[in-house]
């Protein structure tokens, strides 16, 4: 028998999360115009709710706390059937992104001060007025996912079981419910708006909504879009990355006037629209070929690449016709000692040295970043007063531990969730932003994976595809926000 004293205390229980929010009320002057809104920040409790048998005829209710989630909302006061006011629910991607991105970059009243290209100022670096705020039209509420802005798991949760699709999307859903409900916007027109992972999310979340909680949504907006992992990966046996990277590949050699003169005097659209035809034809059937194509359709091939790339034919007979992402950035402006971005190939980087294959850092996210993190951290406290010394998660490193276990053994694919929404809600639309200079998301990946969701012909008019003369955040740049602003505001007020 052993003693006493050897017997160990039980753990003390998992503390209970406590919800914190706090209200505010303001007043902006926009364009002439007043808007008068209340901003409601703060944790939420997300929990399972559940029934057992407690094996005695009877049930038991559980309504497990499992993560604090974090949002930040704008209601527009004074509205004249306020329960009724178009309401949108914002996330952005990553995955392990916070919703600072679409919140201070072209929805909320306040947005990151940049110059008309979209590059930051020096730091400090600061807020401006919005004159394109999508809240003249439409509620918002920002979503930040666990593990990013100030949402966490309870205490005894594992993190990693909301980094994972499904988990995912029942989180996010999960909050919509219970924020439909608590603030009374049942009656609200309902969107959602997603940005990179953040469309994957939007997709998925399009059917989850409808099968889980009834909630049909009235449309969905697409920015950066990632619905079809197999256009992005540049795996060894897959050659569909190749001919849908091309397109932005050769914009990117025009930007940076790369190209020949004859195709440099072309207007921009113009060599996009003969980049993907030559992607669509002669590139793609020879990469079909793999090494049964002739050594001389490979050199013709080589050569017609290297035209639409800026590439040497050399280096594309050397990666075998197949130029990846991370070579064409530190390929194309090698001679310069320059890299080109990634999320926006407009912007430029420089490495240590010259050699290697991959850039040491994205300097298109590099430029806006620091400006993003200061401009939410001081909203939150200054503006909107909440208080916290635990850090807001702009970006959370989390993609390499994202959990794919739905998708075992395949690409991710979330277009058919998109399609059986869309089937099952005939009146719900789809709204697509692209960017000519991004190669996370390049836009002819975005194009073929609408163009293969499998839509009835009825339903293919429900979908509208925007591009813009920038990269996955097209709104950093003065003229693209300015056009793509009008274009949400009259997609949440078409209903």
């Amino acid at each position: 028998m052993s003693n006493a004293e050897d017997v160990k205390p039980a753990p003390p229980a998992p503390k209970e999360p406590q919800e914190r929010i706090v209200t505010t009320e303001h007043r902006q002057v926009i364009n002439g115009k007043t808007l008068e809104y209340t901003v409601t920040c703060g944790t939420v409790v997300l929990r399972d709710y559940e029934e057992k048998d407690d094996g005695k005829n009877g049930k038991i209710r559980s309504d497990k706390a499992r993560a604090e989630f974090f949002f930040t909302a704008y209601t527009l006061k004074d509205a004249k059937k306020p329960e009724q006011r178009p309401l949108t629910f914002s996330f952005n991607g990553g995955p392990g992104s916070s919703s600072v991105w679409l919140h201070l970059g072209i929805l909320g009243p306040w947005r990151v001060a940049t110059d008309a290209m979209g590059n930051a100022p020096p730091p400090p670096y600061a807020l401006v007025d919005n004159e394109h705020t999508l809240l003249s039209e439409s509620d918002l509420v920002f979503i930040d996912p666990v593990g990013t802005g100030y949402s966490r798991v309870a205490e005894g949760e594992k993190v990693a079981e909301f980094h994972e699709y499904q988990r995912d999307l029942d989180a996010v859903g999960e909050f919509i419910r219970l924020y439909l409900t608590r603030y009374g916007r049942w009656g609200s027109p309902k969107y959602v708006i997603g940005e990179s992972y953040g469309t994957t999310r939007a997709a998925g979340l399009s059917r989850h909504l409808q099968d889980k909680h009834d909630i049909f949504l009235n449309g969905v907006m697409l920015v950066s879009l990632a619905m079809d992992m197999q256009t992005l990966s540049f795996d060894n046996g897959n050659e569909l990355p190749y001919p849908l990277f091309l397109p932005t590949y050769a914009a990117t050699a025009w930007y940076h006037k790369c190209l020949s003169p004859a195709l440099q005097a072309k207007p921009l659209a113009e060599v996009i629209e003969a980049a993907e035809t030559f992607a669509g034809t002669a590139y793609n059937a020879a990469l079909m070929q793999g090494s049964r194509l002739a050594s001389a359709d490979r050199a013709r091939v080589a050569a017609q690449l290297a035209r639409w790339t800026g590439l040497s034919t050399e280096y594309v007979l050397r990666c075998d016709l197949r130029p990846t992402d991370f070579r064409f950035f530190k390929e194309l402006l090698r001679h310069r000692g320059q890299t080109v971005g990634r999320l926006d190939t407009r912007f430029l980087g420089s490495d240590r040295d010259d050699a290697g294959e991959h850039p040491e850092a994205d300097p298109a996210i590099g430029n806006v970043i620091g400006a993003f993190a200061t401009g939410i951290n001081r909203l939150l406290k200054e503006t909107f007063k909440f208080d916290a010394d635990a850090p807001y998660v702009v970006h959370a490193p989390i993609w390499d531990k994202w959990s794919w276990k739905d998708f075992a053994n395949k690409y991710v694919s979330v277009g058919d969730s998109l399609r059986r929404a869309m089937h099952a809600n005939p009146h719900m639309r789809v709204y697509v932003a692209s960017g000519y200079y991004d190669l996370g998301t390049p836009h002819a990946a975005g194009d073929y994976s609408i163009s293969h969701l499998g839509l009835r012909e009825n339903l293919q008019k429900n979908v509208s595809v925007s591009y813009f003369e920038a990269g996955h955040m097209m709104y950093i740049h003065e003229p693209s926000r300015a056009r793509m602003a009008g274009e949400l505001k009259a997609f949440v007020t078409a209903t």
